[in-house]
């Protein structure tokens, strides 16, 4: 039997597109985050605790000084590792490592090389990164995003202009994609440090990337 009003419900059924669309922002950091930490070592562990307590008093006192708020120094964290050496192929105690990390946000961007310099200074041995960020990431990943949209859709326009199909510009369906947030890093060891260090914090990407279905 044949039913022609059923093949042309079946003719004009919408046919689905799926594009991505990306958004790319290009940003200068505004802020700054640096891992510093004081490791210290003594065959006594109160000693090596001691000590490394009073090498971070000192880094902290220092950071407070050049204007950095307490509430921008953080701990992150503090270990304490025993450590051999091995001679003749026997382990032998050395001692006790204690290491006590803290990360210091920097909104003077100018003044990372100054922080890093009188960190060393004081008694920071080691620097695990820095960190570049723009502080309102949040606002201008939403820039990103509107770019992706648009993008999605000219891809769309497009393919339907070559392909010579009329399009629905209504999307159907929209998927945002997992994104990582933007940094940019470096990672060194304080005896790369100079009396005066530079830091060049270049610019970060800030991305989106979508998924949109249109009807055509």
């Amino acid at each position: 039997m044949y039913y022609p009003y059923a093949q042309q419900m079946t003719c004009r059924q919408p046919r689905v597109m799926t594009v991505t669309g990306i958004g790319s922002l290009k940003l200068t950091p505004d802020i700054a985050q640096i891992q510093l930490e004081v490791s210290t070592e003594n065959k006594q562990l109160n000693h090596a605790q001691k000590e490394n307590a009073y090498e971070m008093n000192q880094v902290i006192d220092s950071l407070l000084k050049l204007g950095i708020d307490r509430e921008n120094i953080q701990t992150v964290s503090y270990t304490i590792v025993p450590q051999y050496n091995y001679i003749e192929g026997e382990q032998v105690f050395r001692g006790y490592e204690v290491t006590n990390a803290i990360t210091v946000k920097i909104t003077d961007i100018d003044q990372v090389g100054n922080v890093i310099d009188v960190a060393v200074q004081n008694g920071a041995n080691r620097i695990s990164n820095i960190q570049f960020k723009v502080e309102n990431e949040q606002l201008d990943y939403q820039k990103a995003l509107s770019l992706a949209l648009k993008n999605a859709l000219a891809k769309a326009q497009t393919i339907a202009e070559t392909m010579q199909l009329q399009l629905d510009p209504h999307p159907i369906k929209i998927v945002e994609e997992l994104r990582a947030e933007p940094i940019a890093y470096r990672t060194f060891a304080a005896r790369e440090m100079t009396s005066s260090t530079p830091i060049e914090q270049g610019q970060i990407s800030i991305n989106a990337t979508v998924k949109v279905q249109f009807r055509y």
